[in-house]
């Protein structure tokens, strides 16, 4: 555990709460526009597109967790979940916004939470 009592699951989402809040408002928008295009280029995979759609609600509104209680993450294939934490880590090292590469960083946090869940 990280932290004393909390999970590291819970550590993540700490961290990613605190990304979203800090994005700027040419984070949200460059966010925004980070999920559209993963939405458009994942059309035909339906928990990508709620995986994008999911993050992009969390970013406008401010604040983490999904509105209505789902979290589409364990949704994911073990093939999406590992192409996703490709796209982010690109986007972690390629972004020249600061607040949208530790967005981005925060995500891949996420990922990696789900894929150490799963190899349990």
């Amino acid at each position: 555990m990280i932290g004393g009592p909390m999970g590291t699951s819970d550590h993540h989402s700490e961290y990613l709460a605190r990304a979203v809040a800090a994005l700027t408002p040419q984070g949200h928008t460059r966010v925004d526009e980070l999920l559209d295009q993963l939405a458009d280029v994942a059309a035909d995979h339906d928990s990508l597109v709620r995986f994008a759609k999911a993050r992009e609600a969390e970013a406008d509104r401010g604040e983490t967790g999904a509105s209505d209680g789902t979290e589409p993450l364990r949704m994911l294939t073990d093939q999406e979940l590992q192409g996703l934490s490709g796209g982010f880590l690109t986007i972690r090292d390629q972004e020249p916004l600061d607040d949208v590469s530790d967005w981005a960083n925060a995500v891949l946090a996420l990922l990696d939470d789900e894929a150490h869940r799963r190899s349990r």
